[in-house]
């Protein structure tokens, strides 16, 4: 008698992949150059990549892979893409404006792959349009995996309907072939964020060791959120329940060596008890999280206090005359100069503040200035703010900018001063 079909099928997830060409290569475009002409005439390499590399339950079966282009623009890179095993699907523009197809008929052959007789355990959507967050929806309320690869700034609730987001630099350094030391943590959970910044010592560090260091070589307490960025940065696995403690709070009682936490006030803070009381004295105003506190929870971005942010651009302006066109080298020795100056940052951290001002306009070149990359990154988060529908008061607004532009947006009396 014939076996069932479920106890026959091949090892591996199955997994659907639907690509925005038009939308990732234009946001590669901005990024790396390089990257973008690796992804659109490699497709193979970084898809494999995805899939895990290896064979086994946890690897991934792309068994659709379909790619949608605007045939008058992109038509030359259509030879590689089917060369690769994808399905290409012309998507011309269809109004004056250059709106094209591709929205349209990804939807509609993401919903046949849905209830199709392939069993699509995780679907993959390369694009950064926030344009497919209902369709993140149905995957996900269909019990569906899903995992979505970004070139560029992501709104929020996109983002959070993912189980899983491929960030910009880390799609590139996969297709720059410099993703080697980003433990890639494919499971059949799915893929967990891509981690670029290894604990100091390797695998043998903590994320415990980390929130120590960082806490006991702080001037004074630290953001809750800050040290719990630390933490997730070093043990992503952490996300879930802390660590079987269920909240940070009660995660941070345990590691010991004299670090405390306390929620209150707001926005909660740790603190290396051997040097400092706990009367703490930051205080938000009329007992609001403080500006970066509420920026942090709803964007990601990284919850480092503005002495840190002022370093990391202070560090890039140094850098980028060191290595003005290797991205990966760039972030690596920007984090070594800041725990050197003595504002320890996550390689992660300055990824993503890299990435934030190259979206904003802002050129990684040797001509740029602190003050410059200060401000393209603060329209970076300004513009995450507005997508993410956040509204502030113009105290607010100003606290966000020198928080952001790390005190280098001031210009005397009359304030920050955006270049």
């Amino acid at each position: 008698m014939t076996e069932p079909l479920h106890q026959s099928r091949r090892p591996g997830i199955r997994a659907a992949m639907f690509v925005d060409f038009d939308n990732v290569y234009t946001g590669l475009m901005v990024l790396d150059p390089g990257a973008a002409k690796r992804f659109a005439e490699d497709p193979k390499h970084w898809t494999e990549a995805l899939a895990g590399g290896v064979t086994g339950e946890d690897s991934r079966r792309f068994l659709i892979r379909n790619c949608y282009l605007n045939p008058v623009i992109y038509s030359k890179y259509r030879p590689y893409w089917t060369r690769a095993g994808f399905r290409v699907i012309d998507c011309p523009s269809l109004t004056q404006r250059g709106k094209s197809s591709t929205d349209i008929n990804l939807v509609l052959d993401a919903m046949d792959a849905l209830s199709g007789a392939g069993h699509i355990e995780e679907f993959f959507v390369a694009s950064a349009d926030a344009d497919f967050t209902s369709l993140v929806q149905r995957f996900r309320a269909a019990d569906r995996m899903t995992t979505v690869i970004a070139t560029g700034a992501v709104a929020f609730a996109y983002r959070e309907m993912a189980d899983s987001v491929v960030e910009s630099h880390d799609f590139v350094a996969i297709l720059n072939g410099t993703s080697a030391d980003i433990p890639r943590m494919v499971t059949s959970a799915g893929l967990a964020p891509l981690r670029t910044a290894p604990p100091a010592s390797g695998s043998a560090r903590t994320a415990a060791d980390e929130v120590r260091t960082l806490v006991q070589a702080a001037p004074g307490p630290v953001t809750g959120a800050v040290a719990a960025h630390w933490a997730l940065t070093a043990d992503p696995s952490l996300k879930t329940d802390w660590g079987g403690y269920g909240k940070f709070g009660a995660w941070i009682a345990q590691i010991g060596q004299g670090v405390q936490y306390s929620s209150t006030p707001s926005p909660g803070w740790v603190w290396d008890a051997k040097r400092f009381s706990p009367e703490l004295s930051v205080l938000a105003p009329e007992g609001r999280p403080a500006i970066e506190e509420q920026v942090s929870r709803v964007t990601d971005v990284p919850a480092l206090s503005p002495e840190q942010f002022r370093q990391v651009f202070l560090s890039l302006e140094s850098k980028l005359r060191e290595h003005p066109g290797n991205r990966s080298e760039l972030a690596r020795s920007v984090r070594d100069d800041c725990v050197t100056a003595g504002q320890p940052v996550s390689r992660s951290a300055v990824n993503f503040v890299i990435q934030g001002v190259v979206s904003a306009g802002g050129s990684l070149t040797d001509e740029m200035t602190a003050g410059e990359l200060a401000a393209a990154w603060t329209r970076n988060v300004e513009e995450l703010c507005r997508l993410a529908l956040m509204e502030f008061d113009d105290a607010e607004k100003l606290a966000l900018k020198r928080w952001a532009g790390g005190g280098l947006l001031e210009s005397g009396p009359g304030g920050p001063h955006l270049p």
